[in-house]
């Protein structure tokens, strides 16, 4: 598995971040002016954006987390359904939801009556038979629906797929789906210290996680840290943390609040 390099992550961070905002001008990162096509989800709210630039071979799917009630609600849907074509396994019947979910045609290329991952894959057909490839990135639900999407397209165009980086994901399948998966060597799932989320849903061994993670961890960064290890370790530090205040470090770390003279 290649590493992870540091624009990469700042690049797939930055428009995890950026993906919440209302209005994304894709030109002022790279892309191209005709580079962005949106997919709503059934409110007619942004769910995904797709982003191209006509001098690179990487296409971009940035995909949102959970950003209202209803969505969050279907994070409880935590039985597990064939969700989609191609894929022989079952996964979170809320995530499988939202990919089946309507989506409304706000562009005029986009057909009517087309679910999510009917949309997605219109936009992406044309662009991998230019010879492009294709990225998934996300925040949270966002990157666990990433990798379902990112192996279905796979299947369905071989060696389509360039990388999958996920932030603060849940886990979105279980055995089935950790054996099946084609994307283990390129996909960098990103843990932040104790992120709750990323330990969901609490059901071990029948969700399980893919791919590579790094565990960004007290300045450092730890490899496929077993999620026990990493749960004891994390619920350790938090306790221990108001006494690590008394260490002379933290005294002399903080040196610079105080003039030279």
């Amino acid at each position: 598995m290649k590493k992870l390099k540091r624009y990469q992550y700042e690049r797939y961070a930055v428009l995890c971040s950026l993906a919440y905002q209302k209005v994304f001008k894709q030109t002022r990162y790279g892309f191209a002016p005709n580079g962005q096509r949106v997919i709503a989800n059934r409110f007619g709210k942004t769910m995904m954006r797709v982003l191209w630039s006509n001098d690179s071979d990487e296409v971009i799917v940035v995909i949102k987390g959970s950003h209202n009630i209803a969505d969050w609600l279907l994070n409880l849907r935590i039985w597990q359904v064939r969700g989609l074509k191609h894929l022989d396994y079952p996964f979170h019947a809320g995530y499988a939801y939202q990919l089946q979910q309507n989506s409304p045609a706000i562009h005029k290329k986009d057909e009517y009556h087309s679910s999510v991952y009917q949309r997605l894959i219109s936009i992406l057909t044309p662009l991998i038979l230019q010879g492009k490839r294709v990225s998934f990135t996300g925040h949270s639900c966002g990157g666990a629906i990433g990798t379902v999407l990112a192996d279905a397209i796979e299947r369905q165009f071989p060696k389509s797929i360039k990388r999958v980086v996920t932030f603060g994901q849940p886990a979105i399948g279980g055995k089935a789906f950790r054996n099946c998966y084609l994307l283990h060597h390129r996909t960098y799932r990103i843990c932040c210290d104790l992120d709750i989320v990323t330990f969901l849903p609490p059901i071990p061994y029948f969700y399980q996680h893919v791919g590579k993670m790094l565990w960004l961890y007290n300045g450092r960064i730890y490899e496929n840290t077993p999620t026990v290890l990493r749960l004891v370790q994390s619920l350790g530090s938090w306790l221990l943390r108001p006494f690590s205040y008394h260490l002379m470090r933290k005294y002399i770390r903080n040196k610079d609040f105080f003039d030279e003279r």
